[in-house]
């Protein structure tokens, strides 16, 4: 369930949470939505909807929250090491983006995901606190200094949620096989990123 902010009444914790759900269904069966629509899903009144978010783009960043805080819990509760743990957090969130379907694609923003991350959007910072420990033991089996949010920079543009499903249907590969493709490709772009900062300081 999706934790509503402190304070936030029985009610109006279901019917924030009925919005987050009916919200996924819609854009996660491949089809958009207005806030009325959403809304209308939900059966709960617009006004209603618009007394816990903002806009659609609100409703689908809680979304994306509830999702990586799935993606956290299985990190947190993994006991993998290296590069083991890396590739089994990354195919659990390619099985997320597949099974979550067009929910999980937002509009795109006019601020990098670096510049969001450090501005801490929480549907962003949830993933990336399931990325830290795989990204350190990666770069730790790597033999390279651990970049910080560069690696998280790196990871981001091998692991959109828009360029898996891409991947995927254009190639018409299985989650397994795109995982797998994309995990060995992000992996040395981290050493050759790692590489590329030691030459500029020579």
């Amino acid at each position: 369930m999706l934790d509503p902010p402190p304070g936030l009444r029985v009610d109006m914790q279901r019917n924030r949470t009925l919005l987050v759900d009916a919200a996924g269904r819609l854009f996660g069966a491949g089809r958009s939505a207005t806030m009325t629509q959403i809304a209308a899903e939900a059966g709960i009144s617009p006004a209603t909807a618009y007394r816990h978010f903002a806009s659609v783009d609100d409703v689908l960043a809680a979304y994306r929250f509830e999702v990586g805080r799935e993606l956290l819990e299985f990190s947190r509760a993994q006991h993998s090491e290296g590069l083991q743990l890396l590739e089994s957090v990354c195919a659990k969130w390619v099985e997320l983006v597949v099974r979550h379907g067009e929910s999980m694609i937002h509009t795109r923003s006019a601020e990098g995901y670096l510049a969001r991350v450090k501005a801490g959007a929480y549907y962003l910072t949830v993933q990336a606190d399931a990325l830290a420990r795989p990204l350190e033991e990666a770069a730790r089996e790597l033999g390279i200094e651990h970049p910080g949010d560069e690696a998280l920079f790196l990871w981001n543009g091998f692991f959109d949620p828009r360029e898996i499903n891409d991947l995927i249907h254009s190639l018409q590969l299985t989650a397994q096989e795109a995982s797998a493709r994309l995990v060995r490709t992000f992996t040395a772009a981290l050493a050759g990123w790692s590489a590329s900062k030691d030459l500029s300081l020579n």
